[in-house]
């Protein structure tokens, strides 16, 4: 395994009802695939060396007998080949017979969980034929030449002998549908990953329950979630099984096997995002800890290939939420607004994407108070640096939105100001860049004076990562909009908000989403664009999958670097990717301060860097221990 990966799979053979040799053979066939696949844990339907449709042919001792032989059999058949299988097959013993999930790993039977709750309702009539499982721990015998015992109970965690993550317990079908599963348990008590064999039919409305009922419980038992569902050559008598198999990964689906496609369904569950995530929820007292679990262990190599999972290259936008989104920020900014008995709205309009989210915002936030638009004051405020296409365009979005406009040209201020400090206008530093942003923010802080006003915010979550804005300057406002948008979202807002707009708002809007994003601090000679941000600090792209991944999933920046390189692999060479997630690292970790007393502000997405419950880290924090990590790859 290769930074905290487990490769997993389903696989739903072909059965033919009661012929035990045949599903055999098919099951075996399952496991070359696998194998072939480089698969690490293999899971099968629930019943399928008989078919679970066998009905009272379950209390035959002949097929019985015969599925013991087929244990044996495909115990033997697991030798030497480093995978991890789930079979489901019913087993006699001590008088009674149980509906189980046989674990096999080369050569032989790990152990034998029984189900726990038997369903006996609709199409379902398991009580007729099979004992629910206790919390005792016996053993049952298994050996063909060689006589062993495998453990037999619903408490067993199978546990990697050399990687303390890779756990794993199982349930079966309705054991899922339980008020209390049995995996809550196992999560609980330490299994990582959960796998589910189930014999689940087919009617109107079931293959969306059982899809959310799969995410919404891996979400809950913040685990991998393995669910192999019965599918050709089950009784059709009364219900039609489809083979609809998932896996699932703390509330995301990962792999899926739709209703009635064939075929090996696989996926690399990360179980140290497992862990970092239960780091989080699990460190509190459940009451249903340290019950007596018996370890079953397996040894797995994982010195194989490189993990080849790829994310989501814009994890932070979820189409179909763009309204939503923008209603949360607009909600939080009235109520600010109204509790702070504010006259008005107060922005800098820069004809920028950040700006034009803010005033959409600020918009909506306004109607939302049944007050009139005049109230959100949008203020452009040129210098040297501002092309026409953005002065233009800040004009053109406040008419657009018929908002109150106000033009004040501070170039004559800050000229002043730097004469003030005998800083000559040809030096292009630091100081002269920054002399401009905070004279913006003064003048937006007098208006709101002026005007019973509450200033709004435009930095966003990407800007706040890399420290991208000038301290006490565009880093400060009253209340903060886009403070957890990332720039990415940003302009997926923005274009949100074109695509629904007419006439010369939605014009406007676009020709700003076509503007290369860009503080406009240096003077340009042929009005141009100088500055353009992502040629200084890097694609917000490649920043933000950086910042989803270290945030979020907690990733060490070797493991940043290698999923970047697998899901990035067509726009960004390696060398790209490692030199931005460098710059990532280092700034992020270099501009805490600026973070460190950021203005309130609404947590719109999954991320926000507030010192005051999202995030907190020490501003003198040293970056040594992740920046060593890329230099050393």
């Amino acid at each position: 395994m290769n930074f905290g990966y487990a490769k997993v799979a389903t696989y739903t053979p072909d059965i033919k009802v009661a012929q035990v040799d045949y599903n055999k053979d098919a099951i075996k066939v399952g496991i070359d695939l696998a194998v072939k696949e480089k698969v690490q844990l293999l899971a099968f339907p629930e019943l399928c060396l008989t078919g679970y449709t066998a009905g009272d042919l379950f209390y035959s001792k002949t097929m019985l007998d015969s599925v013991k032989n087929a244990i044996d059999d495909i115990a033997e058949y697991s030798k030497g080949k480093n995978l991890l299988t789930f079979v489901g097959a019913p087993l006699f013993k001590d008088g009674l017979l149980y509906n189980t999930c046989v674990c096999v790993f080369d050569g032989k039977v790990l152990g034998v969980v029984p189900k726990s709750y038997l369903p006996d309702y609709s199409e379902f009539n398991e009580k007729r034929y099979f004992a629910p499982a206790n919390d005792s721990l016996s053993y049952v015998e298994f050996g063909t030449t060689q006589k062993y015992q495998a453990p037999f109970g619903k408490n067993i965690i199978f546990a990697h002998e050399n990687n303390q993550s890779f756990k794993v317990s199982c349930e079966l079908c309705d054991d899922l549908f339980a008020a209390v599963p049995p995996s809550l348990y196992h999560a609980v008590n330490g299994a990582r990953i959960i796998v589910n064999l189930s014999a689940s039919p087919e009617y109107s409305g079931r293959e969306q329950t059982r899809r959310s009922l799969v995410k919404s419980h891996s979400l809950k038992a913040v685990c991998g979630y393995v669910y192999a569902n019965a599918g050709d050559g089950e009784s059709t008598t009364d219900c039609v099984f489809s083979g609809h198999s998932m896996i699932a990964e703390n509330g995301q689906i990962l792999s899926e096997n739709k209703p009635f496609e064939k075929g090996l369904c696989v996926a690399e569950v990360d179980l140290e995002y497992i862990d970092f995530a239960r780091s989080k929820v699990f460190n509190q007292d459940f009451g249903i800890e340290n019950k007596q679990y018996y370890i079953a262990k397996f040894n797995i190599d994982e010195s194989g290939e490189n993990a080849k999972r790829t994310y989501d290259k814009t994890p932070f936008i979820k189409n179909g939420e763009e309204q939503f989104l923008i209603d949360i920020a607009a909600q939080g900014l009235k109520k600010r607004f109204l509790h702070t008995n504010a006259q008005s709205l107060v922005l800098g309009l820069s004809g920028g994407l950040d700006s034009a989210l803010a005033l959409i915002v600020a918009v909506r936030a306004i109607k939302l108070a049944n007050r009139p638009l005049k109230d959100v004051l949008a203020i452009t405020m040129p210098c040297f640096g501002t092309s026409s296409r953005t002065f233009e365009n800040s004009i053109k979005l406040a008419k657009g939105f018929g908002v109150s406009l106000k033009k004040i040209d501070i170039t004559k201020s800050v000229k002043r100001h730097l004469k003030d400090l005998n800083h000559p206008e040809t030096v292009h530093d630091a100081a002269y860049e920054n002399a401009q942003a905070r004279e913006r923010t003064q003048v937006l802080m007098d208006i709101a004076n002026m005007n019973n006003g509450l200033v709004v915010g435009t930095g966003d979550l990407s800007e706040l990562a890399l420290g991208w804005a000038t301290y006490n300057g565009d880093h400060m406002s009253m209340y903060a909009v886009n403070g957890s948008v990332p720039k990415t979202l940003v302009r997926h807002l923005v274009n949100y908000t074109a695509n629904n707009s007419k006439g010369k708002l939605k014009a406007v809007l676009l020709d700003i989403l076509d503007t290369p994003v860009s503080p406009e601090l240096i003077p340009s000679n042929n009005d141009a664009i100088k500055q353009v941000t992502e040629d200084i600090v890097g694609p917000y792209v490649l920043h933000d999958f950086f910042l989803y991944c270290f945030i979020k999933l907690g990733f060490s920046p070797k493991k940043i670097y290698h999923v970047a390189v697998n899901t990035f692999c067509n726009e960004f060479d390696k060398d790209t990717i490692l030199k931005w997630l460098k710059t990532f690292m280092r700034r992020f970790f270099n501009q805490q301060f600026k973070r460190s007393c950021m203005p309130d502000g609404v947590k719109v997405t999954e991320i926000s860097l507030s010192p005051r419950g999202s995030f907190r880290m020490p501003s003198d924090a040293v970056a040594s221990l992740w920046l060593d990590q890329l230099e050393n790859l």
